[in-house]
């Protein structure tokens, strides 16, 4: 199950951060013309391949894998909390969801993007710091279970899919339900952050790797649970 699961997350965790560099990316093309966005970009994605190369290499070089489920399960829960914690807070209306197209609007109209350089280091800052994120779950996910390559993979097949939607439509990715993927993936990373979390310290697992399902299955309703309980009335969760 752990590694579909790895699969699944990171292919949708990768969806939506490509999804926010994509429309950086767009509104640079339609300044600056397409092969320069576009250089700029292939720029970004080939420092994130470079630093998942020496970031895997590095976690997997230490000789302590106790050490290593610690730091890995530390790290994902961690980054679990936040995007969960993001997600149950749009979707009681405590903040507004993301919007893709306003993101556009917003960037097409800066003055940064009139001047060639910097419009071109807006694509590649943009593509870069959006792709950390699935840098970090890539080795994460990759190296604890041993599956770096599949996760790797998963993150360009995302990579691939949104670019072609986003290049055909020629418009921003609106339509994508970013806050419900937040929340899903927020649910399985926690899952398995805590669940490697509490292995490293010496907990085990009386079910085995049966609890990672349990456990997504528990944050998933706690989360629900307090989107209900925080909902605004002007939320679409409200009663």
């Amino acid at each position: 199950m752990s590694d579909i699961g790895v699969v699944v997350a990171t292919f949708l965790t990768a969806g939506v951060e490509w999804v926010e560099a994509f429309t950086i990316v767009l509104a640079v093309a339609l300044t600056i013309g397409w092969s320069r966005a576009g250089m700029a970009a292939l720029a970004a994605l080939a420092v994130l391949a470079a630093l998942t190369l020496l970031g895997a290499g590095f976690i997997t070089s230490l000789a302590d894998a106790g050490y290593i489920q610690f730091i890995v399960g530390l790290f994902l829960t961690l980054f679990g909390i936040r995007w969960l914690g993001k997600a149950i807070a749009r979707g009681a209306g405590l903040k507004p969801l993301h919007d893709e197209a306003l993101a556009f609007t917003k960037l097409t109209q800066s003055a940064v993007l009139s001047e060639t350089r910097s419009a071109m280091l807006v694509a590649f800052q943009g593509v870069l710091m959006e792709g950390l994120e699935v840098w970090l779950i890539v080795v994460a996910l990759g190296v604890q279970t041993g599956h770096t390559a599949a996760a790797a993979l998963a993150a360009m097949v995302a990579l691939v899919a949104v670019t072609a939607v986003g290049f055909m439509l020629r418009a921003p990715l609106a339509k994508v339900p970013e806050n419900t993927i937040k929340f899903l993936v927020g649910c399985a990373i926690l899952g398995f952050g805590s669940f490697w979390l509490l292995a490293s310290l010496g907990y085990d697992w009386p079910i085995g790797d049966y609890a990672l399902p349990c456990l997504m299955v528990f944050y998933a309703i706690g989360g629900l649970m307090l989107i209900r309980s925080f909902a605004t009335p002007s939320s679409p969760h409200a009663t």
